[in-house]
């Protein structure tokens, strides 16, 4: 397998690591930043005004599926409260996980006792997922945004409002700065490309953006902080050689079944015109066993 490339460190962290994306977004000081987040993500449906962490790691995970996970509890701009886990999506059973998670988060609103009198009067849901290094719908490579709830299969009316997923394809979000339209544009093209910058552009002037940046410095970690977003930086990158080697040897192998694929096509085809096995084996390289079972 190739050797990672050493990950370079530059003016910004890179908000994508596990390290830098609980820095910025899973602290109380840091909230305002994640709820000017949310926001952009719900574009207008839902407007946060406050909102508390709950437990951010649930028991029995592992740190292969995935540190950074916030279990948010929100207060809408009404007074209505909902609850919404935040998270890096995996690549592996993503769909299953997805359901599992927002599965628990209902379940654990249930009162231990006199549950008649709560009427399963469940808090809204949603999962709002970031997926970096996969895509969720490989036949749209347009849609970088999916909004899913619950509906009627045959009319496509909303069954339930109170259950919602949102997933980002972080890897088909490729707007360019001129094309940066809103605020949900304006988060994403940040948390992509934030860690390449020198300085906070111009057109993200704008104080939440400024306290972003100003916490995102490389130089402004202490020592202890800087030891831990090395270390989170390297594990990404040694994450991306093991995916895009795994990618490669993929694609190598898929090549390789074509290519034995048309020349069987073709030996087929020679025999047809009663070509006999040993010229056929000599044009297509195949053995003549393989040949004769044909």
């Amino acid at each position: 397998m190739a050797k990672a490339t050493k990950p370079t460190i530059g003016t910004y962290i890179d908000p994508l690591t596990d390290f830098a994306f609980k820095k910025l977004f899973g602290s109380e000081p840091n909230k305002d930043l994640l709820i000017d987040f949310l926001n952009g993500v719900f574009r207008g449906r839902k407007h946060i005004v406050d909102l508390v962490y709950n437990k951010n790691e649930h028991p029995g995970e592992t740190v292969n599926e995935g540190g950074a996970i916030f279990d948010l509890t929100c207060t809408g701009n009404d007074g209505e409260q909902f609850i919404i886990e935040v998270q890096r999506g995996k690549q592996g059973n993503f769909k299953q996980r997805a359901i599992f998670y927002t599965s628990r988060l209902i379940t654990e609103q249930a009162p231990k006792g006199k549950r008649s009198e709560w009427a399963y009067n469940v808090k809204e849901v949603y999962l709002i997922a970031l997926l970096e290094d996969f895509s969720l719908d490989a036949g749209n490579e347009q849609e970088f945004l999916h909004d899913i709830c619950l509906s009627n299969r045959e009319t496509g009316k909303v069954f339930y409002e109170g259950l919602g997923y949102i997933f980002i394809e972080l890897i088909k979000f490729v707007k360019t700065e001129a094309e940066l339209d809103t605020d949900l544009d304006k988060w994403l093209y940040v948390l992509k490309n934030m860690s390449s910058m020198d300085k906070i552009p111009v057109y993200l002037r704008k104080p939440i953006f400024e306290k972003l940046f100003n916490i995102a410095e490389y130089s402004n970690l202490t020592k202890e902080e800087k030891t831990m977003y090395d270390t989170s930086l390297k594990r990404k990158w040694d994450n991306k050689a093991v995916l895009d080697y795994a990618v490669n040897e993929a694609a190598k192998e898929a090549a390789k079944e074509a290519k034995q694929e048309e020349k069987m096509e073709i030996a087929r085809e020679m025999k047809k015109d009663g070509i006999s096995v040993e010229q056929i084996a000599k044009f297509t390289k195949l053995s003549i066993e393989e040949i004769e079972k044909l």
